[in-house]
């Protein structure tokens, strides 16, 4: 099994794949937005991943992140009922692991059925199974248990996919002021438009 690549990116698709070049072999990895931007590099300048191999009969699949937490978030994921590879990843897009353990903790249904992919029941297995699973990790290195977090009513928080939208794109180096500018030029379709094509619109705009 692979468990850790370092290479060069030399494409990153639009259905969210990325191809590591590692020693002159190409490796398809699925990531979440922003694991390219977030990710470190080794001494030599190559993107590090940390992967998860995916193995089903018909297909081997690699999963990549930014980190060892990530992953094990991802891993966490797809141990819950009917929640399969495509729609961690998509949970992570938008919630990377820290961001989502908060989310879990303080019981915010609305920031999870606010994911493409993710409907009621999907967000309230997840915030039943992953209750117990995911630590927090405070400003200050801390890690706390999710089940000792405060609860909330469950409301979107303000701003809803909007303010995904602005830190998937944060999270792609963008600066805050250039993630708002993005966000109003497509305020018109933010409510009905998927996170995925929210984020490329996003980006095809930033780089005109």
């Amino acid at each position: 099994m692979i468990g850790r690549l370092s290479g060069s990116v030399i494409a990153h698709e639009d259905d969210g794949t990325v191809v590591v070049d590692v020693g002159g072999v190409g490796y398809d990895l699925t990531v979440p937005i922003g694991t390219v931007g977030r990710a470190a590099t080794d001494e030599a300048g190559r993107t590090v991943f940390f992967v998860h191999t995916h193995v089903r009969e018909e297909a081997l699949s690699l999963f990549g992140f930014a980190s060892d937490r990530e992953r094990t978030a991802f891993r966490t994921l797809i141990g819950v009922s009917n929640v399969g590879p495509k729609t961690a990843i998509a949970v992570l897009s938008a919630l990377p692991a820290e961001e989502l353990a908060r989310a879990v903790a303080s019981r915010e249904l609305g920031k999870l059925t606010s994911i493409s992919g993710v409907g009621k029941k999907t967000a309230e297995r997840l915030l039943l199974e992953l209750k117990d699973k995911l630590p927090v990790l405070t400003h200050e290195g801390a890690s706390v248990q999710v089940q000792n977090a405060p609860k909330s009513n469950g409301a979107a928080p303000s701003g809803g996919k909007a303010e995904l939208l602005a830190s998937a794109l944060t999270r792609l180096g963008y600066k805050p002021v250039e993630a708002d500018r993005a966000v109003k030029a497509l305020e018109d379709r933010i409510a009905t438009d998927e996170l995925a094509a929210l984020v490329k619109d996003a980006l095809a705009f930033l780089a005109k």
